[in-house]
């Protein structure tokens, strides 16, 4: 039996006192919606409105949908549903990495539809470029940076992970340190081209901005309660104060409870923890380089990811997800010291040049995870309907190629995208509680427990992959 070995997290901590002062001063508030100036407000839908496509959802997969239903038919009738306002949940809490992956990286893409995986790949780096022409055609500010990724190793048995890949760019520990200098990383692989990084909240704002300049009608504070429909017809999409009578219905609901019955089990809310420091000074950039700015992430089970923002500020984020019996998405899930602690302790360790650097910000979101551990599709109502979720932390790119899949779905087309076997095939369901909390408690202490043993997976975590339920990382 392997022994166990403590993390360099647990090896190498930061001196009494520096986790509380630096989170002394943060407050509970997401950077990216505070720094996104003034937004546009939207009224309530109140009344009747006649469509030819309602969205439901104001997060990236619903204005996507919206904006390119308009660019396919600038004549087309679109209304917008949100339940609170445009990008509040994961949409304008997430990290900003908008990677070309349709499926969470290689090896779960490899794992699941290895037939397919060069399509998938082709498909993901065509949608992340043609998301990079949106975004420059349309003018949409959102500090968009094609980076890269930088992942990196600092446990030995990590290192020859990257050793064996075949892509990206190879760093040894003088190279990756050279990047970013931190004195835990042994090894890293950049990825030049499969990543860029983008302002959440700006890149919401801009989205609701230019579907609303291409005609769509956009509506905050307007929750949908019901969906109702005859075997043909228009769907009556419901709200507390109106309803639009709808041709189709794209649903974008992400993480909340599913208007469609059959997807209540399709996918679970877990809660990531982030915290934003305040801007480091030029000395403090020179002190840890970073000149490239490149995503970073490293290889663990719960791993962290970190990048820059345009005024030099570093989000830090990742490693605890938490799961709420009873698939609960709630705003007191999101102030948790634990977790807040815990990464501030790990962030200097990854960094102890840093010591005396403040957050200015810590927040949560809740994150659609699916037992595929990426995206799935469906369709209702005689293809009235169709929906997409399950994105599992990984939406802030693959949510324009979910609404493409939508779109060509109720247009009845024929493409690459919907002969996908992903797309064609549901991920199996979350089992009822209380099996769910149990199962997802146990997976998570399975995978620490494969942190502190090189790796290794254990007996449920091997079984697991056998089943294709994920929880690769």
């Amino acid at each position: 039996m392997t022994t166990p070995h403590r993390t360099v997290f647990e090896r190498q901590q930061p001196a009494g006192g520096v986790v509380d002062a630096s989170l002394a001063a943060s407050r509970l508030g997401v950077f990216w919606l505070e720094d996104v100036g003034e937004a546009a407000d939207h009224p309530q839908l109140i009344g009747r409105r006649d469509a030819d496509l309602t969205v439901v959802g104001g997060g990236y997969c619903g204005l996507w949908t919206a904006v390119l239903a308009k660019r396919r038919n600038p004549g087309a009738r679109v209304v917008l549903l949100e339940a609170q306002t445009i990008g509040w949940a994961a949409s304008g809490r997430n990290g900003g990495f908008a990677e070309a992956s349709l499926t969470h990286g290689e090896a779960n893409g490899q794992a699941r539809w290895p037939d397919q995986y060069d399509e998938l790949e082709r498909l993901g780096a065509d949608n992340l470029a043609a998301m990079e022409r949106d975004i420059s055609e349309l003018a949409i500010d959102c500090q968009f940076e094609r980076t890269g990724v930088l992942s990196v190793a600092y446990e030995p048995h990590q290192v020859q992970w990257l050793v064996d890949e075949e892509s990206g760019t190879w760093l040894d520990e003088q190279a990756v340190q050279a990047e970013i200098a931190s004195p835990i990383f042994r090894a890293g692989r950049w990825e030049r081209d499969d990543c860029a990084l983008i302002h959440p909240g700006r890149l919401a704002k801009e989205l609701a901005r230019v579907a609303t300049e291409l005609g769509v009608e956009v509506f905050e504070h307007s929750a949908v309660t019901d969906l109702s429909s005859h075997r043909a017809g228009p769907v009556a999409v419901r709200t507390a104060r109106g309803v639009v009578h709808s041709e189709k219905v794209a649903l974008a609901t992400n993480v909340f409870r599913p208007l469609l019955r059959r997807s209540r089990l399709s996918t679970v809310p877990v809660y990531d923890y982030v915290l934003m420091t305040e801007p480091l000074s030029d000395a403090q950039m020179a002190d840890i380089g970073w000149g490239n700015r490149q995503g970073l992430s490293d290889l663990a089970n719960q791993f962290h990811y970190s990048r820059l923002t345009a005024d030099n500020r570093i989000l830090y984020g990742g490693y605890d997800a938490i799961y709420h019996s009873g698939k609960r998405v709630r705003a007191d899930y999101e102030d948790r010291d634990d977790s807040y602690r815990r990464l501030a302790s790990h962030f200097f360790t990854t960094f102890p040049q840093l010591e005396g650097l403040g957050f200015s910000h810590r927040w949560a979101g809740a994150i659609d995870t699916s037992t595929q551990f990426c995206a799935f599709h469906g369709l209702a109502r005689r293809g009235r309907i169709a929906y997409a979720a399950g994105f599992t932390g990984l939406g802030v790119a693959s949510t324009r190629f979910a609404a493409e899949v939508m779109l060509d779905r109720l247009g009845g087309e024929t493409t690459p995208r919907t002969e996908l076997e992903m797309v064609r095939k549901k991920p199996l369901p979350f089992p009822p509680e209380p099996l769910a909390k149990i199962g997802i408690e146990a997976t998570k202490w399975s995978l620490d427990r494969a942190d502190h043993r090189e790796g290794r997976r254990n007996l449920l975590l091997r079984t697991l992959d056998r089943l294709g339920l994920g929880f690769d990382s």
